[in-house]
């Protein structure tokens, strides 16, 4: 049978579309019988929220999209029209609203458990990319239907964050007028977005597909970040798994529900129920609390990078790379070897790295000065010698793009051993460290690019970057490894004994004070 083996179904009817089609079975082997370690914790449930929270948000949006007008001169009224004249539009559009917010907060709690469990490692990074890909994709579409309603933070969002594209060299005014459709936002642009919000959807419907397959594939991680061994490792999907998804699910879709019916407009911004109005610029402009982090950190970059700020950057890069990134320090420069450049490549390296380490201070201190104190006399003089490579605003639009290509670097980045933070003390540390960053910038992100905000925007985004490029190489390296359960059934067991002498020493401490 071209099939393969199979076993019969108890319904007939199931049983007869399954000899011709075996979808049910297909379904039995990869969600039913499916082995998964027995000791995922309820962070698991959130791939599952995720995948509910995209066919939600397409079911209510092609309905939306029924009667949705993409026209400047109509689109704030259809909204209108929507919530106020169409049957339970106001209920679809909240629900499409707010969704967009939940989905965001499922996903990124879906990437945070990646991170701390360490579910980007070997041989899930292609999972792992695959979920760094939808989320690029989720933020395109996002910001794309940010723009439908035509309110004013809608048109004001789009002409902020198209007009990124502008500061890159030689391609970028095109790129702003290809995006806008004309020489600034109007009927061309919300044509071209609502076409596109409507379209993509359904691409990250099809990498989703692939996600879950690359999923099926290498299996899933879990908290220990020990492979199965055997079958006293793992459990079937269904019913355990099936009836934890659900669980979660639920008491998600409560708090979902919550905001949805009670405060659905507070993750909004009132300026978005005005329309639109080229003439009237709002006093602030700001994304939705999503884009906030990426937000503040392309305002972080303040300044432009001139040609000593850049050079003191690669000295400072090198003795990192130098010191960190290789396994083993290497004898000569190795980028003088590797291009066979003469004299360079004979010097040791241990006469090598004091200059690096001097011209890092001294070119980052002249470059720091003319970037930052424009206005010093030596800044400038010196300002005449040291030309500006990298504007500001293109520095914040790598930056912001860069924040994103870290993670898709990251399984490249990240060599030790050991998968999860439950075994790597100092990792543990680093990523609830870059919680509070991520936090931190999503606050900043929503205030006024001035004064304190600033400098808060630029420490975070310091350490944002920090925690790839030298905290995980450096982790890598140096911090310490302690013994690993040999499977993931004794880990559970473990656990279990040290819960239960937890408790133990809990109630024997509590037995003298009853005594007394």
């Amino acid at each position: 049978m071209g099939s393969g083996n199979r076993q019969p179904f108890d319904n007939p009817v199931i049983e007869w579309v399954d000899s011709r089609l075996p979808v049910f079975t297909l379904m039995n082997k990869e969600y039913g019988v499916f082995p998964t370690p027995k000791n995922f914790n309820y962070f698991w449930n959130f791939g599952a929220i995720a995948m509910v929270m995209l066919i939600l948000m397409l079911v209510t949006g092609i309905t939306l999209a029924m009667h949705y007008a993409a026209h400047t001169d109509v689109a704030f009224s259809s909204v209108e029209r929507i919530m106020r004249d169409v049957n339970f539009g106001w209920l679809i559009r909240y629900m499409h609203m707010n969704g967009a917010s939940f989905f965001f907060i499922a996903v990124y709690i879906h990437i945070f458990r990646g991170l701390y469990y360490g579910s980007y490692k070997q041989p899930r990074e292609l999972l792992w990319m695959l979920g760094v890909l939808i989320l690029l994709l989720m933020m395109a579409t996002a910001f794309m239907g940010y723009v439908l309603p035509w309110g004013q933070m809608s048109f004001w969002g789009a002409t902020v964050i198209t007009n990124l594209f502008s500061a890159l060299p030689v391609v970028g005014p095109g790129i702003v007028e290809w995006l806008w459709g004309g020489f600034a936002v109007d009927n061309p642009t919300l044509n071209r977005f609502f076409s596109l919000h409507y379209l993509l959807p359904f691409v990250i419907f099809a990498v989703v597909f692939l996600h879950v397959w690359a999923l099926h594939v290498t299996g899933s991680n879990n908290p220990s970040g020990i492979e199965p061994n055997g079958p006293q490792d793992t459990i079937p999907f269904h019913p355990y798994y099936t009836m934890k998804d659900t669980a979660g699910l639920l008491l998600f879709l409560l708090i979902y529900c919550i905001f949805t019916f009670f405060m659905p407009n507070a993750l909004g911004h009132p300026d978005n129920y005005i329309e639109a109005n080229p003439l009237v610029t709002p006093a602030h402009i700001v994304p939705e609390w999503y884009f906030l982090p990426y937000y503040a950190i392309l305002r972080a970059v303040t300044f432009d990078t001139n040609l000593f700020l850049l050079i003191g950057l690669v000295c400072a890069a090198y003795l990192v790379a130098v010191n960190l990134w290789f396994t083993k320090k290497p004898e000569n420069c190795p980028v003088a070897t590797t291009f066979k450049i003469p004299v360079l490549q004979d010097i040791p390296m241990k006469a090598l790295e004091p200059l690096m380490a001097a011209g890092a201070v001294l070119f980052l201190g002249i470059g720091g000065m003319i970037a930052f104190m424009p206005d010093m006399g030596m800044a400038k003089m010196m300002d005449a010698a040291a030309p500006v490579l990298v504007e500001a605003k293109l520095g914040g639009v790598l930056a912001m793009f860069g924040s994103i290509a870290m993670l898709f670097v990251l399984p490249f980045i990240d060599r030790h051993p050991y998968r999860s933070a439950v075994f790597r003390p100092w990792f543990k540390v680093a990523v609830l460290l870059l919680t509070i960053d991520f936090f931190v910038l999503t606050y900043v992100g929503g205030k006024p690019a001035e004064g304190l905000y600033v400098l808060v925007a630029q420490a975070a985004t310091a350490y944002y970057f920090a925690f790839f490029l030298v905290i995980i190489p450096f982790l890598n390296k140096f911090e310490p490894r302690v013994p690993l359960p040999p499977s993931i059934h004794q880990y559970v067991l473990d656990k279990k004994a040290k819960k239960k002498q937890k408790s133990d020493d809990y109630m024997n401490a509590l037995k003298p004070e009853a005594a007394e």
